[in-house]
């Protein structure tokens, strides 16, 4: 039986619209420049977590699943998705937008490439005044008219904007067109799958001077050209109390604004539980062991450890599992 909480060393990522709040807000550590992405738990192939605490550090994620299996991951979750992780957690900044994109669902994404398709959602941490992102069609559209305003040029012209401040929540499903905009920080919860079809990168060069392929082709059969009137996942956010923001068949997504301490316990699910610190910390009590928890840090909670107490200091934790 595993008998601790497991926090990873974060695998950062440099990409060509990465900034710096990464470090500066969220205190990672690192000599990369324009860093894009943190990626605080991950089981995608050539990018395993590394264990950074405890009795168990040193080994990776895929290790101690093939190890522990169900203390791990749940027996249900165990038994769908064997001895992989099910999901990517990651910090997302983004001081230049990024691709407008899009993410195949589970079959496509079997179909073309053996893996899991890509739903995922977005909290927004922190962002410039005006920051925006894409999410979505304004207007019910379809392939062809999607088609032609990508060649023209004018593919803002059927796209949903939204401005964006922090707090504010998003359910990206696979097939729903996206871009982050400048000036937004965030925390991305997803599938376990790096499949990403780029539609336009805004005519983007790298310092040598060349663009970054697109895949119109793979994502028109992606695309949902379908519109909706309003893209936020709206919730309540009630203090010491979870307040659900997101509950689909890929996670479950609970903030949680503590004012004060709080006993947590997790005997009604079959599942893993995932913190993640938005702002302030907390004091993570178990057993007689404790973990602390700041902003910008994520801790997975085995499936086998049912309870724990929360000390907080005014924190913002983002509570994940699968139902």
């Amino acid at each position: 039986m595993i008998n601790q909480l497991l926090r990873f060393n974060p695998i950062l990522k440099e990409k060509i619209w990465g900034g710096d709040k990464l470090q500066t807000i969220l205190n990672k550590e690192t000599d990369k420049t324009n860093v894009g992405e943190s990626w605080e738990i991950s089981d995608v192939e050539g990018d395993t977590s590394i264990v950074s605490n405890g009795d168990l550090k040193g080994k990776n994620l895929n290790q101690l699943i093939k190890e522990y299996k169900q203390d791990i991951l749940g027996e249900k979750v165990y038994q769908i998705f064997e001895d992989k992780f099910p999901l990517l957690i990651k910090f997302i900044d983004a001081k230049k937008k990024l691709s407008l994109q899009v993410h195949p669902n589970d079959i496509l994404a079997q179909k073309r490439h053996n893996s899991l398709g890509k739903t995922e959602m977005w909290y927004i941490v922190n962002s410039d005044k005006k920051a925006k992102i894409i999410i979505g069609f304004s207007e019910e559209t379809n392939r062809d008219s999607f088609i032609k305003t990508i060649q023209e040029g004018n593919e803002l012209e059927l796209l949903n904007v939204d401005y964006v401040k922090k707090g504010d929540t998003f359910l990206v499903p696979a097939g729903r067109i996206h871009a982050i905009g400048k000036g937004v920080l965030l925390a991305e919860i997803q599938e376990t799958s790096d499949i990403t079809y780029r539609i336009s990168d805004w005519n983007r060069k790298d310092a040598e001077g060349n663009k970054r392929d697109l895949h119109l082709d793979l994502a028109l059969d992606a695309i949902d050209y379908s519109a909706k009137s309003n893209y936020k996942a709206e919730y309540l956010k009630k203090k010491n109390t979870p307040s659900n923001i997101v509950d689909c068949k890929y996670f479950t997504t609970n903030f949680l604004h503590l004012t004060k301490d709080l006993s947590v316990d997790h005997y009604d699910k079959d599942s893993f539980v995932i913190y993640m610190c938005v702002e302030g910390d907390a004091l993570l009590e178990y057993g007689n062991k404790q973990e602390k928890i700041k902003m910008g840090e994520t801790v997975l909670m085995p499936a086998c450890l049912k309870k724990m107490n929360i000390i907080t200091n005014n924190a913002k934790l983002l509570e994940v599992y699968i139902k």
